[in-house]
Parts: structure tokens; C-alpha cells; sequence
């Protein structure tokens, strides 16, 4: 048995409809994990950046004492 082509553009229409709500959903969550991957790689250049200077304070006293 053959569908109408009628019922065959229904059922393409509602399949379209279903992926375009789910490319939808998926793409926000993209978007949220992203957005947390950025500030998580923020905080880690900010402690990158304490680290350097905490390195640069230990070697600063390390030289005053030592040499």
C-alpha cells in the first residue's frame, strides 16, 4: 500500500517540526556548557597568574636570602 503524498508531506512536516525542537534543546544545552567551559578556563588563568606570582615572591625572597 502506497500513503497519499498528502499524508507523506504531514509526516515529513511533523519529522521536520521534532528535529528542529530537538536541534533546538541540544544547541541550548551546547550553549550552557560552553558558557561553564569559559568561566572555568578563566579561573584557571587566574590561578595561573597567582601561581606566577607567588613564584615570583618566593624567588624574590629566596634571593634576598641566599645570595
Amino acid at each position: 500500500a502506497v500513503a497519499p503524498l498528502g499524508q507523506v508531506s504531514e509526516l515529513a512536516e511533523q519529522l521536520e517540526e521534532r528535529l528542529f525542537h530537538r536541534y533546538g534543546f541540544h544547541n541550548g544545552l551546547i550553549q550552557e556548557r560552553l558558557q561553564a567551559l569559559g568561566e572555568v578556563l578563566e579561573r584557571v588563568e587566574e590561578a595561573q597568574a597567582e601561581l606566577r606570582r607567588i613564584c615570583c615572591t618566593v624567588e624574590a625572597a629566596y634571593q634576598d636570602l641566599c645570595l
